[in-house]
Formats: C-alpha cells, structure tokens, sequence
C-alpha cells in the first residue's frame, strides 16, 4: 500500500472512530463523573463518609456495574452486527430482550444493596465504615435499575452511530447532579442520604430522556414499539449476555478486590481514602478508553456483519494507536500534577500526602488501561467474550492478585503495591 493511499485510509478510518468514538467518551465521561461528584461533595462531610461511598461504588456498585454492563453489551455484538448485515429491524426486539435480562438481573442483585453492612464486614472491612456504607447503598437501590435500563439504550444508539443525543443527555444530568449535590449537601448541610437521593434522581432523569429519544420517531426502522418477540430466542441471548458479562466483571471486579485487600491492610482507613482517590481518578480516564472500546466494537461488528474482516482489522489497528497517544498524554498530567489533583476528593493533609506518592504509579497504570479496554472492545464487535473471559482469569487473577498479595501484606508495601498490580496484571 503506497504512503499517500495509507495516509487517506488512515484519515478516513479515524474520522469514522472518531465520529463514535467522541460522544461515546463524553457520554461515558460524564456519566462516571456523576459517581465522581458525588464522592467529591461526600468527601467534604469526613473520613469515613469518603471511605464508605467510595466502597460503596467500587464494591457493592461496581459489582452490580459490572455484571449489568456486561448483560448489557450483548446487545452490542448483536446489534452492530445486525447493521452490518442490513437488518436493522431487528434491534427493536433485541434492545427488549436485553431490558428484560438485565432488568431480572437488577432484581437477583438487589440483596446485595441490601445487606451492604453484613458483606462488608464479612470481607473483614472497617465496622465504621460497613455501617456508614450499608446505610448508603439501601437508598441508592433505585439506580440498581436505572443502570438496567441505561446499558440496552447506550448499545442501541451506538450500534447506529447515533450517540450525540446521549451525551447531551448525561452533560444536562451531569449539571443538574453538580447543582443538586451543592444545594443539599453544601448549602443545606441535608448529608449522605441526601447524596443517595440526588443521584437516583439524576440517574432517571437520564433515563426518561434517552427512552424519550427512543421511541421520538428518529428510529422508524429500528423500533417499532413493544413487541412479544422480545420473549422469543432468549437463551441463546441469554448465553451470550452471560458471556460478555463475564468477561467485563473479570475486569471491573479487579478493582473491587483491590479495595478489599487494601481494607485488610494496616491503618485500614487512610489506606482505603488513599486508594480511593487514585481509584476514581483511575476509573475516570479508563471511562475514555471506554469510548473507544464502544467504537471499536461498533466498527468491527458492522464490518463483521457486512463481510469486511481486513477493513475491521484495519480499525483496530487505529483505535489501539489512537487510545494510547491519548493514554500518554494522560499520564503526562497525573505525573505532573499528582500533588494537586488528590485535594478534589479531600483536604486530609494525610491523604492528600500518601495519595501524592502513588502518583507515579497511577500515571502508570493509566497509560496501561489506555490500551487494554480498547482490545476488550475487539473481541465484543467480534463475539469473541468467551476467549477473552479466560486470558482476564490468568492476568487478573493468577497473576495480578497472588502478587499483590505477596507484595502487600508480606514484604508489607501496603497501597503502593496494589496500585502497581492494578496497572501491571496484564
């Protein structure tokens, strides 16, 4: 392939990631930042009520999360596959039949919103911080169903490069969660309740708007409103939703046993607020590699779908090269400014010190989670969960875990070490 025919390729091959790629990471930017906000507001009240929220979300919610997103990206093999292939009629039956395993799935979950405090002090966490969590997450269960909800109509819109109107929709929420929290937590005091209940209505506020833009008209094609076909086919839909949620929670539940073991840990509670910060910051730049996870498995499947291999070979190629220019600059910024950014998440001089040594570390590991969603992303356009559900088995945990364990609690390096294998499993 001559230079200037490679350059054109090129071009066009990012302006069609990028076209998905963009409102896809805003979209899943200002969604996590909505966890975001609320952690950073909660942090203000204390100690425990930080520790407690960040648990919450990365324990009992990232659990949930996890699960659901993966039932969820079915959906997205299916559906970019079902484009490709000018069947585009058929998403309308898909996107229900994802609502109703993910919605039974929200169901089977719910006990563990319930019985945050008993889990938590089983995991052998702090019991202040098992009670402040428990109390928490029993008035955040309606987001358990929001998230249900939300992931079929995300994979829906994608899967038709249709994506803007999403993210208007999560800025607006993200702004209107920003006011909410200011005017009941800081302005009238109201405390972590009050923060549960600003982020359900923020959540189904978000939801209402995006199934409003569902069934608008902007879709005659691909949905024609409720049909009982959706209850058709379901355990093949099932199988590969499992398959998918799989290989996702393998991933997301890492960090959530990372959280865990640094709870064991000496100090259990600067160590736990200390991780949390590098966590969500963590978190926040992974929600960019997983916009273009979203492309890139929108890209491969449509071009799977329409017998295209080499063309979808060829996405990949830019979207891994594309995530990981952005990872370095990335890495640049929490290098440079890691005794800065801890201050959004609180103002213990403590954190905020041990949180500025893990700096180097967590510029690290952002740079290595540039790539690794993006690959995830690969195997789901090309159905491929399964596979991948086993290589995240050895890396996170045969590898990642055991190490992290030796390095923490025997040679004692506590939350410097679980950071490092968070980055450096795989």
């Amino acid at each position: 392939m001559g230079g200037k025919k490679l350059v054109s390729k090129s071009w066009q091959e990012s302006k069609l990631l990028w076209h998905i790629a963009f409102p896809a990471i805003l979209t899943a930017v200002f969604q996590f930042s909505i966890g975001v906000v609320t952690v950073g507001f909660v942090g203000h009240i204390g100690q425990v009520e930080l520790a407690a929220v960040t648990v919450v979300e990365n324990v009992i919610e990232g659990f949930a999360y996890g699960v659901l997103l993966g039932m969820g990206s079915a959906l997205e093999t299916l559906c970019g596959q079902a484009v490709g292939a000018g069947q585009v009629d058929m998403l309308g039956v898909y996107i229900q039949r994802s609502w109703i395993i993910c919605g039974a799935t929200a169901l089977a979950l719910a006990p563990t919103y319930a019985f945050t405090a008993p889990i938590l002090r089983a995991l052998h966490q702090p019991a202040d911080i098992a009670a402040v969590a428990g109390r928490y997450t029993r008035w955040v269960i309606p987001q358990l169903f929001a998230y249900a909800v939300n992931f079929p109509l995300q994979k829906f819109f994608q899967a038709q490069s249709k994506v803007w109107a999403m993210t208007v929709i999560s800025g607006a929420g993200l702004a209107v969660h920003v006011v909410l929290n200011y005017v009941f937590l800081t302005r009238l005091g109201h405390g972590l309740v009050a923060a549960a209940l600003v982020g359900n209505v923020t959540w189904w506020l978000i939801i209402v708007a995006q199934f409003a833009y569902l069934v608008s008209g902007c879709f005659p094609e691909a949905w024609k409103g409720f049909s009982m076909l959706a209850f058709k086919n379901l355990a093949a839909f099932v199988k590969l939703s499992l398959a998918s949620a799989v290989m996702l929670c393998l991933e997301l539940w890492y960090y959530t046993a990372v959280l865990i073991l640094v709870g064991l840990l000496k100090n259990a509670q600067l160590q736990v607020d200390v991780m949390s910060v590098c966590i969500n910051y963590q978190l926040w730049t992974f929600m960019v590699a997983l916009g273009f996870n979203a492309a890139v498995s929108v890209r491969v499947s449509n071009e799977l779908g329409a017998n295209r291999p080499k063309v979808a070979k060829f996405a990949v190629i830019m979207a891994v090269s594309t995530s990981a220019f952005i990872g370095v600059i990335f890495m640049a910024v929490f290098f440079i400014w890691r005794t800065q950014l801890p201050r959004f998440f609180s103002a213990d001089d403590e954190v905020l010190r041990e949180a500025a040594k893990l700096g180097y570390l967590l510029a690290g590991t952002i740079f290595i989670n540039s790539i690794q969603p993006v690959l995830s992303g690969v195997a789901i356009g090309a159905g491929w969960q399964s596979l991948v559900a086993f290589i995240n088995i050895g890396c996170y945990y045969l590898v990642g875990i055991p190490l992290g364990v030796i390095f923490g609690f025997k040679l004692k390096l506590n939350a410097m070490n679980q950071m490092g294998e968070t980055g450096h499993a795989c």
